[in-house]
């Protein structure tokens, strides 16, 4: 088998369920890679990637391509196709090559038609490549790389920057790393990557983080085993600056998986920390961090809106809702959310968002407050939550986050990919009124 050939076949086989809207790459993915050799785990990733961050164009360049639509049980075609015009497009190995190894790969779908069909439509992209780039780039989501329902909704919420936001989302994130300050200072352990030959720099408006110039599996860094750090962006380290926290104070991470801020709020302070997360699978992640940053929370499976299924009758002074949402800040890490994602699921995280904010509201200390944190960028799972939670609780106030970080809105602040290279977050402080 050609070199490459394994690489691309897992691609394929972790594309086939996103490209069918059943799971994620993060699910299907490292089923796919797991027999692979290292640099083939590698190159499977990164054409999966690929395909999903531009698959609005890719796909529009496979219906030109095609005489006629594929048909469902043909999606692991279409994926190969895909990744045969992904490689085209980036021109990062010869063209011969792409196609090539794409076709030698076919034969592995048991499917003869197959490897003519995708010979014939990559070796027209080559011929006519200038054309249908031309003709993709005048058609704005092609051009974008960004469905039509989630590009209307950025256009409306960001008229001037929604061009920048795009591209921004289309780019490769970079690796940011959070410092144990129970464990190193942020200045030491930047003086330990650079004595590994590791170069990084730190993050303008975290006081613990670190953005590495290469990405580098965590396992090879120094002091992963010891607990010296997190891998965490930028933006999701800022919660913490905006709770005051104190030593002794009952704090609650209503929605802790995987655990990057519950672990956060554990460095910050010796707080009485509750996590909870409602699926269970997920909360391996928070113990085994927890247990490696060697930092303690007690930790339940639960729905937080369910009040009566955990809480204990004590008010917390501290309340973190890092709320389900769209996701939409970090398409860049995860860009299968451009397939997976629906404009119907935006209502629906709302009625939920508001749901989890009027549960948790009346387990707030008066004068305690309530930091509302997505990693959304649109406003109906922001400002607007915030507004119709606040008009039906008259002693919610807003406490307006003073920062130079981030674009004011009227309820919190927002932070956008294309600023700084941080992820799209946002975040809004809720301060309950004293009695």
């Amino acid at each position: 088998m050609n070199a490459g050939v394994p690489a691309r076949l897992a691609s394929v086989e972790a594309l086939g369920p996103v490209l069918n809207q059943q799971a994620s790459l993060s699910v299907t993915l490292p089923r796919a890679q797991k027999d692979l050799a290292p640099e083939e785990a590698a190159l499977a990733q990164a054409l999966a990637f690929g395909v999903c961050r531009f698959y609005p164009r890719l796909f529009f360049y496979a219906q030109q391509l095609l005489q006629k639509p594929l048909k469902g049980q043909d999606t692991e075609v279409l994926a190969l196709l895909l990744v045969g015009l992904y490689q085209l497009q980036e021109e990062r190995v010869a063209d011969y090559a792409a196609i090539d190894t794409c076709v030698e790969a076919s034969k592995a779908l048991n499917k003869p038609w197959a490897s003519k069909l995708l010979n014939a439509c990559l070796r027209r992209f080559q011929r006519e490549k200038d054309a249908l780039v031309e003709l993709a780039m005048n058609k704005e989501s092609p051009a974008t790389a960004h469905p039509p329902w989630l590009l209307k909704k950025i256009k409306k919420a960001y008229p001037k920057h929604w061009r920048d936001l795009c591209a921004a989302n289309n780019q490769q994130p970079p690796m940011t790393l959070r410092v144990n300050q129970r464990q190193i200072s942020r200045e030491a352990y930047l003086a330990a990557l650079h004595q590994a030959d590791i170069q990084a720099a730190p993050t303008a408006h975290s006081p613990w983080g670190l953005v590495l110039e290469t990405p580098v599996s965590p396992l090879q860094l120094p002091g992963y085993a010891e607990g010296w750090f997190s891998v965490q962006d930028e933006a999701a380290q800022l919660a913490p600056l905006l709770m005051n926290l104190a030593a002794g104070q009952r704090v609650l991470d209503a929605c802790c998986a995987p655990g990057g801020k519950t672990t956060h709020l554990a460095e910050s302070a010796d707080l009485q920390l509750f996590a909870l997360d409602s699926e269970e699978k997920r909360l391996t992640r928070v113990h085994d961090n927890l247990q490696r940053l060697q930092l303690k929370a007690e930790v339940k499976c639960a729905d937080a809106g369910d009040t009566a299924s955990w809480w204990d009758g004590e008010l917390f002074d501290r309340i973190l809702l890092d709320a389900p949402c769209s996701a939409t800040g970090v398409i860049r890490r995860h860009p299968d959310i451009k397939l997976l994602r629906r404009e119907t699921d935006i209502g629906a995280l709302a009625e939920q968002q508001q749901r989890l904010l009027k549960a948790l509201w009346p387990l707030l200390k008066p004068g305690g407050t309530l930091v509302y944190a997505t990693c959304s960028i649109l406003p109906e799972e922001n400002d607007h939550s915030l507004a119709n939670f606040t008009y039906q609780h008259p002693d919610a106030k807003l406490e307006p986050i003073e920062a130079d970080w981030g674009q004011p809105t009227r309820w919190g602040r927002q932070l956008l990919p294309q600023n700084n290279g941080q992820d799209g977050f946002y975040y809004a402080v809720l301060v309950k009124a004293s009695d």
